[in-house]
């Protein structure tokens, strides 16, 4: 099996690939609870808290909702061990982005990183921090204007901690992890507790109020359960921070995503216990309806803390993983130039979290619907899973990669049906809901103009200095 040196040597893996110059080099301090840690506070973010009601509109009962959430939650295992596989063959900072490129060239890659940029991380950033701020107004009387600040002052104290050193990114996503995961399970005990107090509604039954049509409903309800999910995908975009990654990266998977499927599905089944579908429907923040009906009013000023919180962690998670993708891309020369650059104090790639929170600020003052872009977070990224499933094939057949490397059982049945669910996914969101897919494909269509210009200056550019 080849090294990556070796593979370097031959031009086929991307310059972030290769270990970089000791004098700039990324802390390698990362272990299996920071991994842990990274994964469930991406993962665990506002979600949970959002998206279950907005679900309960597309299907009628507690026992489909639950099929839908629980079968999501062994797909999404299946492409966190094609993604720990990946990252344990290439343990290099950028995560998909080095594995596209490898495999399909620096087109796609610079596509990934403009999806990145532009929709997948910072959208979902921006609407998170928005949400923040309206669980905070349930609290205190905000303005329009306090109420953007408090949005914009989430995002700029989240790009602070990411620019003084991943070790303080790092401390504070584990404390926010500890923090949430505490709260869901007290959420779920104190509902056992407290479960007498309210009737059963697990078995309640109502029509959809959604008009999508039976596969229709089922597509959305799925795109918004998809968008509670992503966070795992992000590990390997720091793997070269991390002490071991072919240990790490394994244990993360496993345990990180165990329990995220754990908290959701019996944080929704005491959502559903407690509230009903119609009450599920009836509210946007379920968590602190709940608590109000099992403990009083005064849970649900504490429950919109630890949800803000949770979001804030999730932001924070999202800064650590994504900003390592522009400074890859830059550093391939297929980006800014400015952007390959390492903080030589904070060993931290600055002037990457930099852009990365200017654009979600930017983004933060023409806030849209969450529910479209929650969805278009899921289109955008359904397409480069498949991409990268695609590229996990390539490299699983050619056997590239560094020895000893996790290997996914029951290849190639499960990364098989993987890939099968992601095209009919994005062909049926491109079905039922055109006309949101046609706006996500705008945002996403500009990078390949640019992409063509930018990479025909690199190769100009090479030609003359050979």
């Amino acid at each position: 099996m080849k090294n990556l040196k070796s593979l370097k040597q031959q031009g086929s893996v991307p310059q972030s690939s290769v270990k970089p110059n000791p004098h700039t080099n990324l802390n390698r301090s990362l272990g299996t609870i920071d991994g842990v840690a990274l994964l469930i506070g991406i993962t665990i973010g506002l979600g949970i808290f959002t998206t279950p009601s907005l679900v309960a509109g597309y299907l009628d009962s507690f026992s489909s909702v639950m099929m839908v959430w629980i079968g999501i939650g062994m797909f999404m295992i299946m492409g966190g061990l094609i993604y720990a596989e990946l990252g344990t063959r290439l343990p290099v900072t950028g995560g998909e982005y080095v594995y596209i490129t490898k495999c399909f060239g620096p087109l796609a890659g610079f596509m990934l990183g403009w999806a990145q940029l532009f929709i997948i991380r910072t959208s979902p950033a921006a609407a998170v921090a928005i949400i923040s701020a309206d669980y905070l107004g349930v609290m205190i009387d905000l303005s329009p204007m306090a109420h953007t600040s408090v949005a914009l002052g989430i995002i700029i104290f989240v790009g602070a901690i990411n620019y003084l050193g991943i070790t303080w990114a790092s401390l504070f996503q584990k404390f926010t992890v500890v923090a949430k995961v505490g709260f869901i399970a007290s959420l779920v005990l104190l509902g056992l507790a407290f479960i007498n107090r309210t009737p059963n509604l697990l078995g309640s039954t109502s029509p959809v109020t959604e008009g999508l049509g039976p596969i229709g409903n089922v597509t959305a309800a799925v795109i918004l359960i998809i968008f509670s999910h992503t966070g795992w995908d992000r590990v390997g975009c720091v793997a070269e921070e991390m002490k071991d990654p072919r240990k790490v990266i394994p244990r993360t998977m496993l345990f990180g995503m165990s329990t995220v499927l754990v908290l959701y599905w019996s944080i929704n089944t005491m959502y559903h216990y407690i509230l009903g579908i119609e009450g599920m429907r009836d509210t946007i923040t379920p968590a602190a309806d709940m608590a109000d009906i099992v403990i009083g009013p005064i849970a649900a000023n504490f429950v919109a803390l630890m949800i803000i919180l949770s979001a804030i962690g999730g932001i924070n998670g999202t800064a650590m993983s994504a900003t390592r993708v522009y400074y890859s891309m830059a550093k391939d020369g297929i980006f800014f130039s400015w952007l390959n650059y390492i903080h030589p104090k904070f060993k931290t790639p600055s002037r990457a979290i930099i852009i990365y929170c200017a654009w979600t600020s930017f983004l933060i003052l023409f806030r849209g619907s969450f529910e479209n872009i929650a969805g278009g977070m899921v289109f955008a990224i359904l397409i480069f899973y498949i991409m990268t499933t695609a590229a996990f094939f390539k490299i699983r057949i050619k056997n590239i990669g560094e020895p000893g490397a996790f290997r996914i059982p029951f290849y190639p049945w499960l990364p098989c049906i993987y890939l099968i669910g992601l095209v009919g996914l994005v062909v049926l969101r491109a079905i039922y809901q055109w006309e949101q897919s046609l706006i996500d494909l705008a945002i996403l269509t500009p990078g390949l103009p640019i992409s063509y210009i930018w990479l025909s200056k690199k190769r100009k550019k090479h030609h003359s200095e050979i």
